[in-house]
């Protein structure tokens, strides 16, 4: 029979699972006061423990994995799709009539809350949707997309939102994700 782990073993593991967004809550501070000082810092650490320690949150289980390529492909590709989305609701905001507007539901291919989490807020920056609801126990998005004509328009725009569900898959997903992901287009090739 093996010992169960000591409890200063499992605090310190989810302290090292939890410093991501610990980090993350510091620089957001930071960007918050516009300040990048000893001060900011320390402040920012303080606000940081009180909001963890009052507002508990489950655990987010991270994969362990950043493929640093595919992060950059994936920011590439979203900063062209934000300069495209910016033009195409600018040229239907100056086009006479009214734009053609969807709400449509989009099948993720993973079962993951932060693969999830990120693909929405991905979707939802990129001008011309906006994500209006979601079916965790579905894994389905819902969106509202502007300039939809016809049967096409919407295909093209569940393709578009799976391709960033790939994209970050890719770059953050585990190894069994990006399988999962990689015979899933796989498939849709066939």
């Amino acid at each position: 029979m093996t010992p169960a782990p000591s409890r200063s073993r499992t605090a310190l593991e989810t302290i090292w699972r939890q410093l991501p967004f610990f980090i993350w809550l510091i620089a957001l501070w930071m960007l918050l006061w516009g300040q990048f000082t000893v001060l900011a810092f320390v402040t920012g650490l303080a606000v940081a423990i009180f909001v963890t320690r009052i507002f508990r949150l489950p655990p987010v289980e991270l994969s362990g994995r950043v493929n640093l390529w595919w992060g950059l492909v994936f920011f590439l590709e979203f900063l062209v799709a934000l300069v495209r989305g910016s033009l195409l609701v600018a040229w239907q905001a100056l086009t006479p009539g009214q734009p053609g507007t969807a709400i449509i539901g989009v099948q993720l291919r993973t079962d993951d809350d932060l693969i999830m989490t990120h693909v929405a807020v991905t979707a939802s920056l990129v001008p011309g949707s906006l994500i209006v609801d979601s079916d965790r126990d579905r894994r389905v998005l819902y969106l509202h997309v502007i300039g939809v004509r016809g049967a096409d328009d919407v295909a093209a725009q569940k393709r578009h939102v799976q391709h960033w569900e790939e994209r970050i898959v890719r770059a953050v997903g585990s190894r069994a994700q990006v399988a999962q992901v990689e015979a899933a287009v796989q498939g849709g090739k066939a």
